[in-house]
């Protein structure tokens, strides 16, 4: 095991990653990143992600290649960071067949090992709440400390100190399964104005660590995005009549 701690961890290998990006974006719920430090192991589980496939107009990529973005056209599992409006570093995984660019935004994380070390990160105190940690992707990029000099890592390498893992057992759960009876759900995705309608965010139903307005993580077939959507576009047809 790659894990010394409690929680057993092991590497995801390429070959596991699904070489598409919506399939690897689900498949990704429930999975870990994980970084080794020099003070500890960070690491949580991804509790949301949106995808941003092939030709999107939301993603980075949709222009063509630049040297920016030249990590969103290697192999599945390498790591694309960018610096988001100058604030915040965000951690992507690109996702579709090398020379094809496609990425993943984690977009949050459950905490599972170094909480106090990413409370200094952030840089407030041991009082900080952990559901205030990972929240939101330039938070927990903070928090586990990834910036540009990661961009491009292979997270499936075998000597990569930030790399994507499976949690293969958690102790709280007497033995269970760690994904058991944990549901996956879409919606729309978040700050992007081009194809906003698009339910390409995944996320862990009820998990209290993702992020974003909560009306939009309703379970009400008649609140969900897809639902106003339609009755937006009914709206549009009816006054055009």
């Amino acid at each position: 095991m790659d894990s010394p701690s409690r929680f057993k961890i092991r590497r995801l290998l390429r070959e596991e990653l699904p070489h598409d990006t919506i399939a690897l974006t689900r498949f990704l719920i429930g999975k870990v990143v994980v970084h080794d430090l020099d003070c500890g192991r960070l690491s949580g589980r991804i509790v949301e992600a949106e995808a941003y496939p092939p030709g999107d107009p939301a993603g980075h990529h949709f222009r063509g290649p630049t040297p920016r973005i030249r990590s969103m056209y290697l192999h599945p599992g390498h790591a694309y960071v960018f610096f988001n409006y100058g604030a915040h570093f965000m951690l992507n995984v690109a996702s579709e067949p090398e020379g094809t660019a496609g990425g993943i935004l984690i977009r949050a994380l459950e905490p599972l090992e170094g909480v106090s070390f990413m409370q200094r990160h952030r840089g407030g105190t041991t009082d900080m709440k952990p559901v205030e940690l990972t929240r939101g992707p330039g938070r927990l990029a903070s928090a586990l400390q990834i910036d540009r000099r990661h961009d491009g890592i292979d997270l499936t390498g075998t000597g990569s100190s930030l790399w994507l893992g499976e949690l293969l057992e958690d102790p709280a759960a007497n033995n269970r399964a760690p994904n058991a009876k944990r549901m996956v759900s879409r919606t729309v995705r978040i700050g992007i104005t081009r194809a906003a309608e698009k339910l390409l965010r995944f996320y862990e139903v009820g998990n209290p660590f993702v992020s974003g307005p909560k009306r939009l993580l309703s379970s009400s077939k008649k609140n969900t995005p897809l639902s106003r959507m339609r009755k937006r576009r009914t709206k549009r047809n009816k006054s055009t009549r």
